[in-house]
């Protein structure tokens, strides 16, 4: 049965109730043995509990990054599935790292993976790249939006390769701008369910990415670690401040087990006095 709440409903409540913050699920190898676990399957499964404990209750969403479980093959895509349906029944969003992308019933299958019931996977929403058209993703996402799903697109990263590509022409705007245009006019009225990321340090008027368009959601990794600072969240995004998800990791998650909970509440006061 299709949801009751559209996707970019239930993130204005949870902005609401928990504020805007997001915490990365990255465990890198060398984070694993930073916090004295093993890099294996049973090191994942301990990290992300742990992370999933110091966020539930404290701020609405994380974000798996999929390549480090993926990296151990079917034993990290079994912590995968823990580690997601852990997290919601915790109450929070889970937003699945994946970047995939692809056209027809491959994207479709894409999809399936992380929002249907057979793989036994978790998202609410997911990551995507639009390099093969932003429609050959939508069209087969639209059906899934009708169960509370979300997507978001890569519009302006921060690695500098990216730039070359985002910030080339479509006619009289940036590659960049084009696709954000693109994801105004697929929400129609309402906020979301097709979103963008858009990295916390990019210059957004080098992208053309300053007009208004107060209905798409915006992910915005690169807080902390990275460089941009939460802080500068308001000055950084504008108007368009309240209706980003910003992503921390690494500044949270080096502070190991005994602290990562007062960091990330830390970090989540911190973000909130930047929003006003």
């Amino acid at each position: 049965m299709p949801s009751l709440n559209s996707f970019g409903d239930r993130l204005t409540a949870a902005f609401a109730a928990s504020g805007h913050l997001c915490v990365g699920i990255d465990p890198h190898a060398s984070l694993l043995r930073h916090w004295g676990l093993s890099d294996s399957p049973d090191g994942l499964l301990s990290f992300s509990m742990s992370v999933i404990e110091a966020c539930a209750g404290n701020i609405a969403v994380i974000k798996p990054q999929v390549s480090f479980f993926e990296r151990f093959g079917s034993k990290g895509f079994e912590v995968l599935e823990r580690v997601t349906h852990e997290a919601k029944e915790a109450g929070l969003i889970v937003i699945a790292d994946a970047k995939r992308g692809d056209i027809g019933t491959t994207m479709g299958a894409y999809l399936e993976a992380w929002f249907g019931d057979k793989s036994g996977l978790y998202a609410d929403a997911l990551t995507v790249s639009p390099y093969l058209g932003l429609g050959a993703v939508s069209n087969g996402f639209t059906e899934w939006s009708t169960y509370g799903k979300g997507i978001f697109s890569l519009v302006a990263t921060s690695n500098p390769e990216g730039q070359a590509v985002q910030g080339a022409l479509v006619g009289n705007r940036t590659l960049a701008a084009d696709q954000f245009a693109q994801l105004e006019k697929l929400n129609g009225p309402g906020f979301g369910p097709f979103g963008a990321v858009v990295g916390g340090t990019m210059n957004l008027s080098s992208f053309d990415l300053t007009q208004e368009a107060s209905n798409v959601p915006i992910l915005a990794p690169g807080f902390g670690h990275q460089g941009a600072l939460l802080s500068e969240a308001r000055a950084i995004f504008g108007a368009k401040a309240d209706q980003v998800i910003f992503s921390v990791s690494r500044s949270v998650l080096t502070l190991g087990k005994a602290g990562l909970q007062k960091g990330v509440i830390f970090a989540n006061d911190e973000l909130n006095r930047a929003l006003g």
